[in-house]
């Protein structure tokens, strides 16, 4: 193209491959967890079949549970490498859509389990090493093969495999899910690639269980401890084995030659054990797992981070309110009440009851949420919210007589379904603080509009006129207590209350209020 044109872009184009590669470098050497886990299920990651092919001179694939079954989702067979022989056991995932419905998308069914189990019982009687190969997101969970025994053939593999008395290597190629992976995974070393995982559930399903929402699945994944270089920490795993950068799927074959590497170095090391030392080097690795040292003082910081609390995701982790703090907020507020009616107290009421109110409403709608699902009225109690939603944007309209119904039907529901709810009584004891709270907000915009209408009673010209004449009255007499009053100066005081309150009645009735005349205190 140079001499063509003319133009020569080797510079820049070497400029723009080294930027890549540096980025490339960056991107892969700070990999979080969630993101290690979408590599170990990408589409074009080298599947165990293709390690196999790659690692050994001669393989010849064996079939059959003898029961009637072949899975093809768990492939074994016989393979030599560097001149020994050994079992292959693996998972086998497919390249595309048709392969991976053949192969069940790498979950096997007890029948591949079994077929398995027949391998390694062929391996332990002529002496060959086994070598498994993980790659699964789990055990197939369907009906029938609950029926045909899942847990029981998972069962069977584990115990069995403690007891055979050949090495066991196992490699983690992909994803490792659960019992399904451990059921040809109970190995005397256990070996991962640098992006593969290895869980007890996904991060998916832990997020959904932990935080009730799929959105936390890279918190999962970074919690549940899943990569490689973490379970290395932890003494699960017992080596990483390294990918080109972008993956094993970058470049497959230089991959499987590190995988052979690997092997060979832990079986030369395991074929120097004899059969006793081999079987308590098995038994030890697992008994070692999650091992802890009673009395060891624990590191201060490591304490104070344990202490951290999580943060809640998004609405699912909503708090509810203890009792006790509901019980005396409200206190505090009647307590308030109290004093601003006797007069002792010039502070304004506490505007938190609104906010309180609100706390209170929403955690009474959580409980309530909690009890229709116990009783299966989820669903239709969403339905209603959602009506009566819709209901409320048109608020110039009456309610529809049969929304009313399903309401009074709802509620009738519920009112029996809650007598067999355990926290029956904090949710009835909430609902009465509710109804306290609602006296509370009614009491304050009540007393500001009396205040407000005495105030402009005390104000007018001729009540002013009234007031002042009568303290003039009474400066001018000398009086400095209200035992010192005369008859005549008493009786225009409580003259000038009487008005005072009579006028003030008056209001209060054209506010449709219910007033009850307090008897007069004649001693002041």
């Amino acid at each position: 193209m140079a001499a063509e044109t003319g133009l020569d872009f080797t510079d820049q184009i070497i400029s723009l491959e080294s930027k890549y590669e540096q980025a490339l470098k960056d991107l892969y050497t700070r990999l979080t967890p969630i993101q290690r886990v979408s590599i170990a299920r990408h589409p074009n990651r080298p599947t165990f079949l293709d390690h196999v092919f790659n690692i050994t001179e001669k393989f010849v694939e064996l079939h059959g549970d003898r029961a009637g079954y072949d899975d093809p989702a768990i492939v074994t067979g016989v393979g030599s490498i560097e001149g020994r022989s050994y079992m292959f056991i693996g998972h086998q995932k497919g390249r595309n859509t048709k392969e991976n419905i053949q192969r069940n998308f790498g979950m096997p069914t007890p029948h591949g389990y079994r077929k398995a189990l027949r391998m390694m019982y062929y391996a332990d009687h002529h002496g060959l090493p086994i070598i498994s190969f993980i790659d699964t997101p789990g055990a197939y969970a369907d009906l029938k093969s609950e029926e045909l025994g899942q847990g029981e053939a998972i069962a069977h593999n584990l115990r069995t495999m403690f007891g055979l008395k050949v090495p066991i290597v196992t490699v983690v190629i992909g994803e490792g899910g659960s019992g399904g992976a451990l059921a040809i995974g109970c190995a005397n070393k256990l070996l991962m690639l640098e992006n593969a995982v290895f869980y007890v559930a996904s991060p998916e399903a832990c997020a959904a269980i932990l935080w009730k929402s799929a959105k936390a699945s890279p918190k999962a994944a970074e919690k549940l401890k899943i990569t490689a270089t973490e379970l290395c920490k932890l003494k699960i795993a017992d080596g990483i084995i390294p990918e080109p950068l972008g993956g094993a799927h970058a470049d497959s074959s230089w991959t499987s030659q590190q995988i052979k590497v690997a092997v060979v170095g832990a079986m030369n090391e395991l074929m120097e054990m004899d059969t006793p030392q081999l079987l308590q080097h098995r038994m030890l690795k697992f008994r070692h797992i999650g091992g802890f040292i009673e009395g060891e003082p624990v590191d201060p910081e490591k304490k104070i981070n344990m202490k951290k609390k999580e943060e809640p995701v998004e609405q699912e982790n909503r708090a509810t309110i203890s009792n006790l703090e509901l019980e005396e907020e409200v206190e505090k507020l009647k307590q308030q009440i109290l004093k601003s009616k006797e007069g002792s107290s010039s502070e304004p009421i506490d505007v938190s009851v609104n906010e309180l109110a609100e706390k209170l409403k929403k955690d009474i709608d959580q409980e309530l949420t909690m009890v229709a699902e116990s009783i299966g009225l989820r669903d239709k109690l969403d339905m209603l919210r959602s009506e009566i939603a819709s209901a409320r944007s048109y608020p110039d309209q009456p309610m529809d007589a049969s929304l009313t119904d399903k309401i009074n039907k709802l509620k009738q529901e519920l009112e029996e379904g809650l007598s067999q709810y355990p926290n029956s009584g904090s949710l009835n004891d909430k609902f009465n603080m509710l109804k306290e709270l609602s006296k509370i907000k009614k009491v304050t915009p009540l007393k500001q509009e009396v205040n407000k209408e005495l105030e402009e009673i005390m104000n007018r010209p001729d009540v002013k006129e009234k007031v002042n004449l009568l303290k003039e009255e009474i400066s001018n007499a000398g009086v400095s207590r209200a035992s010192d009053l005369d008859d005549d100066q008493k009786e225009k005081i409580l003259k000038m209350k009487k008005e005072i309150a009579f006028e003030l009645e008056k209001r209060l009735k054209s506010m449709n209020l219910d007033v009850e005349p307090l008897a007069s205190n004649r001693s002041t």
